[in-house]
């Protein structure tokens, strides 16, 4: 099956040295590039972290620290990491909440403000979790008829996701969706932006700490002030963004936050 395309979807998988999307950094990153024409361009390197990779993630997927001691940096190759991808959107499995939001925190720490406005991002767990609740394991076996063989190798997992994104088309395309709400639509078609909008990415903040409401205000999404405008809580209470600033958020959120903060102190 030839996906819909008007633009090159790139799918990523990355292995790391752990699970914090803010502290751990990328050990493998693999690409698999679907251009509009059908025809497919893969890329898998190894990288020194340039910080021990824990145990429970060398045990998940295979990669020590020596393996990856005489590996380039992410750093070596951001720019043209950077130039391979700027003209795709994006899919992956689990990749809206964990591989894309990383993704972009390394290019940061490099000097590199990759631009996400304008992009799609497709992730084919949400796809999968909505409409199947499993994992990459049992989605590939209940899609595709196929045994994950090689698990957490940053290479097979993204050409497990890309078939199961194939086959999900062919087994939910004009099939009803009913929301939390009661309403049904009809929402997977072989459509780059019908299949985004069925699996969101949060654009200012990925890790969901602050979203915009439906009429575009940023709220905060967590806490005491949950559902508050960010610009009320701050005008209110200034002393609430130095408390964030100092605690353990994410780059996105300060980012935002900062962003916010900066207006409120014109006014």
């Amino acid at each position: 099956m030839k996906l819909n395309l008007t633009s090159p979807l790139v799918f990523i998988d990355l292995e790391t040295t752990g699970i914090d999307i803010n502290q751990d950094r990328i050990v493998q990153l693999a690409i698999l590039k679907v251009l509009p024409n059908g025809s497919e361009e893969r890329k898998k390197v190894l990288l020194n972290p340039t910080i021990p990779i824990q145990p429970a993630a060398s045990n998940m997927h295979g990669i020590y620290d020596e393996d990856v001691k005489q590996a380039p940096t992410f750093a070596q190759i951001a720019t043209n990491l950077a130039e391979y991808i700027d003209d795709a959107d994006f899919a992956g499995y689990n990749s809206n909440k964990f591989d894309i939001p990383l993704l972009i925190v390394e290019f940061l720490r490099v000097g590199i403000e990759f631009k996400l406005e304008g992009k799609k991002f497709i992730d084919v767990m949400t796809i999968f979790h909505k409409m199947e609740p499993r994992t990459l394991k049992a989605a590939y076996k209940l899609y595709c008829g196929k045994e994950l063989v090689g698990a957490h190798d940053a290479e097979n997992d993204i050409v497990a996701t890309y078939e199961v994104l194939k086959a999900q088309l062919l087994r939910y395309e004009n099939v009803a969706y009913e929301d939390k709400e009661g309403n049904i639509s009809y929402p997977i078609s072989n459509n780059v932006d019908t299949l985004a909008d069925f699996t969101p990415f949060n654009l200012i903040d990925p890790t969901n700490k602050i979203i915009s409401d439906e009429q575009g205000k940023v709220i905060f999404n967590f806490g005491q002030y949950k559902g508050q405008a960010v610009v009320d809580v701050l005008l209110e209470k200034p002393g609430y963004y130095h408390w964030m600033m100092e605690a353990n958020f994410s780059i996105f959120t300060k980012k935002i936050i900062t962003h916010v903060w900066e207006g409120v102190k014109r006014e």
